[in-house]
């Protein structure tokens, strides 16, 4: 029995030595022991090569209308840290395909007929965000738009909260904002 106990608590040990030394975040997983969530919740995590990434918390909150021939867009996302972020990249897809000339913010371009890709620069941790707003014409009459927002893109960090990430608001043609 203390052979068995022996062998148990050297084969613990040596678990514990191969995830404190980041080869359990290298696989991927998030169930290691508390050590490595330890190290998580101050912003580092291993990845596959071994370098240590930043936490982050990328957030994306605004609103969206639909009303006389207008779409309107306006996304303010935000880093709740820990880390700072040199940059960021959110996803603006929506159900209605834009008319007319598409005048979007010099950082924002166009992905798809119905998509847009935003850089949203440095975002600090726990700092003011930053603000994206488009204006989409569109033709017809149109019940409601169905837009979805998300980050496709978080400067390689690590982000314990991707729930507040990715948002499907619908607007009705009301010319009323609804809020994500």
């Amino acid at each position: 029995m203390y052979v068995m106990r022996r062998a148990l608590s050297a084969g613990i040990a040596a678990l514990v030595l191969v995830v404190a030394s980041g080869a359990g975040a290298r696989a991927g997983g998030d169930s290691g022991p508390r050590g490595v969530g330890a190290a998580r919740a101050a912003g580092t995590a291993a990845g596959a090569s071994g370098a240590v990434a930043p936490e982050a918390d990328v957030a994306h909150h605004g609103h969206v209308s639909l009303g006389d021939e207008w779409l309107r867009i306006s996304v303010m996302t935000r880093n709740h840290g820990p880390s700072s972020l040199e940059d960021a990249t959110v996803r603006l897809e929506f159900s209605l395909r834009p008319v007319g000339g598409l005048r979007l913010p010099e950082r924002c371009l166009r992905a798809g007929e119905r998509v847009v890709l935003c850089r949203t620069g440095p975002l600090v941790a726990d700092g003011v965000g930053s603000k994206t707003s488009i204006r989409l014409g569109i033709t017809g009459d149109p019940a409601e738009a169905v837009v979805r927002v998300a980050t496709v893109w978080n400067g390689g960090a690590t982000d314990r909260d991707p729930v507040n990430n990715d948002h499907q608001v619908v607007a009705p043609a009301t010319g009323d904002p609804y809020a994500f």
